[in-house]
């Protein structure tokens, strides 16, 4: 029985992939610093797939502690995971640095902490994935969040690069885009239905790109040619074009 470590397991998206996992017969470790939906997505799969669910508190931007709580772990897992996100307020972090440099760490700067962590144990091993999810906002910088958008093109590249270092040891690093999702982040927003997934949908695109070794994923196919269209324009017409969220 192979073992995963979701961090930010309370997140829509974490949520949706652990319930999956769990009816798939994974035994599951679940971080995130909401401890009372934390303990209740535990009970839920507990009762719904009788599979061993151990529940730890994480917080992505205390990264002095990374390393005990990965030591920590009562089970070693086999996959981690991360989803843990942060949109913030464009209009604020353009204001104040400390509010832009939350939205980098805790998209960036954190997974990295706590991947680095994870990559020591699976080289050494000589197995393992772990999953990074992304953002087609990384794909290229536009006026709308690009501080948001800066930490997801450095968290694509630094999961490329950690791709290519763990390769030869066996260990399988996927970077996931899902484009618009439906989740809390984006509540409110009029999103277009064609370009919009549900987190049970990304859940299932996670799973099948594990299993099968992909190394990079939209999870709405239709993402890759908008955004290579997007990265072909050029510079002068960008500059001057009006692109949403």
């Amino acid at each position: 029985m192979k073992q995963i470590l979701i961090i930010g397991a309370t997140s829509d998206m974490g949520m949706a992939f652990a319930r999956l996992a769990a009816a798939q017969g994974y035994a599951l470790s679940l971080a995130a610093r909401d401890r009372v939906r934390l303990a209740q997505l535990a009970n839920d799969l507990r009762v719904r797939s009788d599979q061993p669910v151990e529940t730890i508190y994480f917080d992505l931007l205390d990264m002095e502690a990374h390393a005990s709580f990965y030591a920590g772990l009562e089970a070693r897992p086999d996959i981690v995971i991360c989803f843990v996100g942060y949109l913030g307020d464009a209009a604020t972090c353009h204001r104040s640095f400390q509010a832009a440099r939350e939205v980098i760490d805790t998209n960036y700067t954190g997974v990295v902490s706590i991947f680095d962590q994870v990559a020591e144990e699976f080289e050494a091993r000589g197995s393992g994935t772990l999953v990074g999810v992304s953002s087609v906002a990384g794909d290229r910088g536009r006026a709308p969040r690009y501080h948001y958008g800066s930490a997801k093109a450095g968290l694509s590249a630094y999961l490329s690069g950690l791709r290519q270092r763990l390769y030869a040891s066996g260990v399988h690093v996927v970077e996931v885009k899902p484009g618009y999702c439906r989740t809390k982040m984006v509540a409110g927003w009029n999103l277009p239905a064609a370009f919009t997934s549900e987190p049970d949908e990304v859940a299932r695109a996670i799973l099948k790109a594990v299993k099968q070794r992909r190394d990079v994923i939209y999870v709405r196919w239709i993402w890759r040619w908008i955004m290579m269209a997007i990265r072909w324009v050029p510079m002068p017409i960008f500059k001057r074009m009006k692109i949403g969220s």
